[in-house]
């Protein structure tokens, strides 16, 4: 599918977290510079932050001798972010759901919940070692699996 992309920029940095702040910083800048309110920002700030910091911290081991690579492109209604770290990989199927009462206090899996919450798709490679997260603001939202709808009478 080909896109007329607004912006289309590539870094390359070491597993500094520093240094993924200023690349998470420079890509809400051009999203809001662009039209992306806050209400989309928001959320792409704590996916794009999370998978940033568990390429580094999990993927990379925090070794500054390996790399993280993070591909960036958008347009007015889609937003498309690729990446990548130097680790081994893992399945994200082997993460525990954080939502089930027995994993409420296992450190694991929130950070994975909360990219799938906020973006569109979420889709890994087979070694587990580079995300693509791609946020569409003309995607319908996400099912609620709650069937109740009783919520709405006390908002």
């Amino acid at each position: 599918m080909s896109h007329d992309w607004i912006c289309s920029k590539e870094w390359k940095t070491p597993s500094d977290t520093g240094d993924a702040r200023q690349i998470l910083d420079e890509i809400l800048t051009n999203l809001g510079e662009n039209g992306w309110g806050e209400e989309h920002t928001f959320g792409i700030h704590l996916a794009v932050e999370e998978a940033l910091m568990n390429a580094i911290k999990h993927g990379n081991q925090r070794n500054p001798e390996k790399f993280v690579t993070v591909e960036f492109h958008f347009n007015a209604k889609i937003l498309q972010i690729v990446i990548e770290d130097e680790g081994d990989g893992f399945n994200p199927n082997d993460v525990p759901d954080p939502t089930l009462e027995e994993n409420l206090e296992l450190p694991s899996g929130r950070g994975l919940m909360l990219m799938k919450t906020f973006m569109t798709t979420v889709e890994y490679n087979e070694k587990g070692n580079r995300v693509f997260m791609e946020k569409d603001l003309d995607a319908p939202p996400p099912e609620d699996d709650d069937d109740d709808d009783d919520d709405d009478e006390y908002l």
